[in-house]
């Protein structure tokens, strides 16, 4: 197969949202290093997902297993794990907190420049800020 098309992928898939998703998933295998089941043919990894679906090389099964590992909620961390900034920043408060912040008033939130902002990402990617 020289090019694939969606129209070649939507008979193996029906649901073009669902074709993404697995398509995605198929990709980061690709570039985790999981072998291809296809000739690469210069090809980047979405380009080989999409020829991998429409050929029918890989199970859908498996993709949907793992995308759905990959997008599990943070409770399933241990315990004893610590969160990361990232996953602190986003995490929802426990019952403690929640009710300890009740009786204070609402404190004024700092206005950050788009500079601040940028700065925070970058120290959360591990990226060095300018």
């Amino acid at each position: 197969m020289a090019r694939v098309t969606v129209e070649d992928c939507i008979k193996r898939v029906p649901n073009r949202f669902e074709l993404v998703l697995l398509a995605v998933q198929r990709a980061r295998n690709l570039g985790d290093g999981s072998p291809l089941a296809v000739l690469r043919d210069s090809d980047k990894n979405p380009v080989i997902a999409l020829r991998e679906i429409a050929e029918e090389k890989v199970s859908q099964e498996s993709l949907w297993q793992e995308l759905e590992a990959h997008f599990r909620p943070p409770e399933d961390k241990p315990a004893d794990e610590p969160l990361s900034e990232a996953e602190a920043l986003f995490a929802p408060k426990t019952e403690a907190e929640a009710a300890e912040g009740e009786g204070e008033k609402e404190e004024e939130k700092p206005s950050w420049s788009e500079e601040d902002m940028l700065k925070a990402l970058q120290k959360l990617e591990g990226q060095p800020a300018p």
